[in-house]
């Protein structure tokens, strides 16, 4: 997320302390930092995710030292949020960047591509179309749901499954 020119004086005034610039900025980040923990999160944790991020930018933004970093470190905070949330649940670290760094390593862009393409069509019809749906038509949990027919625990946990496979597939 690169904050827009026009709201560098609300990042500014936030950094500063002012408490509704402050406001102002998180919801602002908000979404930028939900569709980042969508990507990075076992899909239960996303709004656990979302909150602790949140309170961790409201209590930290001033010790920023450079404001041209903000989006990085924000990043970096959803990042490492994830990463908390998924060892703490399923004993499960999503960022095992040894592994994916052998893996990524070891292909080309055109063989990634096709690794993918691969993962995604060796998934059940039922996670493939949820996982388009989320990864690719960027629908939320509900709009998916709301289209499938389903709930939305049943809808998280589909996605959920969905990904798992992929990544074994990927992975493996």
């Amino acid at each position: 997320m690169a904050l827009q020119e026009q709201h560098q004086p609300v990042l500014q005034a936030a950094h500063g302390g002012d408490p509704a610039a402050l406001a102002k900025l998180l919801a602002l980040c908000q979404p930028d930092i939900r569709r980042y923990a969508q990507r990075n999160c076992l899909i239960s944790d996303v709004d656990d995710a979302v909150q602790e991020v949140l309170l961790v930018m409201s209590r930290r933004l001033s010790s920023l030292k450079v404001l041209a970093a903000f989006s990085g470190w924000l990043f970096k905070v959803v990042q490492r949020e994830c990463r908390r949330l998924g060892r703490r649940a399923l004993n499960y670290d999503p960022y095992d960047e040894e592994r994916a760094e052998r893996w990524l390593a070891s292909h080309d862009d055109a063989s990634l591509r096709t690794e993918v393409v691969q993962a995604l069509e060796s998934l059940p019809r039922d996670y493939l179309q949820i996982v388009l749906l989320r990864d690719f038509e960027e629908l939320s949990i509900a709009e998916i749901a709301q289209e499938l027919g389903l709930s939305t625990a049943a809808t998280k946990s589909r996605l959920h499954r969905a990904r798992a496979l992929a990544r074994e597939y990927l992975v493996a």
